[in-house]
């Protein structure tokens, strides 16, 4: 539990640095292509002593990290492009919504973990979906006539977008779960298969910045290099963590990324609360109030053996 507490709270506070960039006047797509290098700094300042990274081309593990590095950033891209076209809440629906993939993957494909799920841990399942669905749902100011356009703007392929967050997050965290099964037998290989996922990550976030500067669609800001930093260590060290977390419960990712995903919101939603003084609706106090009760279905079997 202790690897999956810090992984909740590392990724509380890299919400809290995206919260604060605006009034820092922080680059935050720059902030995010410069934190992976952070990142594999970070990874390898906890590499263990007298291990060396080293990159195994012949390797199948080796392509999917890279793949999934990729995968961060077209993810981070295509939430942007949903979030401006779609609005926040389909896109926030469609992110927190995701942990279905990686959730059912993990029961009916894998198979995985040495816990087996009883009616009460079902129900917390479903209760969790409606938790999430209703946290994160958010009233946005209905469009006036004179607005049409974006109005019509929101039709056609556009609705793809939100579909296509729902898709990719779950897809990676899919990805995680079968990488932790299959190739990361080890806390030591924890550190190298993530570093090389960083690594696809890199190459893949400096293209599209150099393109964009190309194309005089961005300008370099050096203050988006503090951003960086701030962002990229709880970066890799969230991640890092969650991986633990799922070797630590056999891979059960049916049990993991729920209380993830619920515990990442109510975290930053008490939070929010204290420090930005942001207010919840009735809808969101509901879903949080339901998040705490799918804590206690999904995972009772476990709080009945500690107590």
């Amino acid at each position: 539990m202790l690897f999956l507490a810090l992984s909740i709270l590392l990724s509380v506070l890299l919400l809290l640095n995206f919260r604060v960039f605006p009034r820092y006047e922080i680059n935050t797509f720059q902030a995010i292509v410069f934190n992976y290098p952070v990142c594999f700094l970070t990874g390898l300042f906890l590499l263990p002593a007298g291990q060396s990274f080293t990159i195994d081309f012949s390797q199948t593990w080796t392509w999917l990290a890279f793949g999934l590095g990729v995968g961060f950033i077209l993810t981070f891209l295509l939430s942007g492009a949903s979030t401006q076209r779609m609005g926040i809440t389909a896109t926030s629906l469609a992110n927190n919504l995701s942990l279905v993939i990686p959730v059912c993957f993990s029961l009916f494909i894998f198979r995985t973990g040495g816990k087996v799920f009883d009616t009460l841990n079902y129900l917390g399942l479903v209760l969790a979906v409606i938790a999430v669905g209703l946290s994160t749902y958010k009233n946005e100011p209905a469009e006036s006539a004179s607005s049409a356009r974006p109005t019509t703007r929101r039709l056609g392929a556009n609705v793809l977008l939100p579909i296509g967050v729902f898709l990719f997050y779950g897809a990676t965290n899919t990805m995680i779960n079968y990488m932790n099964l299959h190739y990361i037998p080890s806390a030591d290989k924890t550190i190298q298969v993530t570093l090389t996922m960083v690594i696809g990550a890199i190459v893949a976030g400096l293209v599209m910045l150099v393109i964009r500067l190309v194309q005089n669609k961005e300008t370099f800001q050096p203050r988006s290099l503090i951003g960086a930093v701030t962002l990229g260590i709880p970066n890799f060290l969230s991640f890092y963590t969650l991986v633990m977390a799922l070797s630590a419960f056999e891979g059960n990712g049916a049990f993991v990324y729920p209380l993830y995903n619920i515990g990442v919101i109510l975290l930053a939603a008490l939070l929010a609360a204290l420090f930005f003084r942001e207010q919840l609706s009735t809808a969101n106090k509901i879903g949080l109030g339901l998040a705490v009760l799918a804590i206690g279905l999904i995972s009772w079997q476990e709080l009945a053996a500690i107590a």
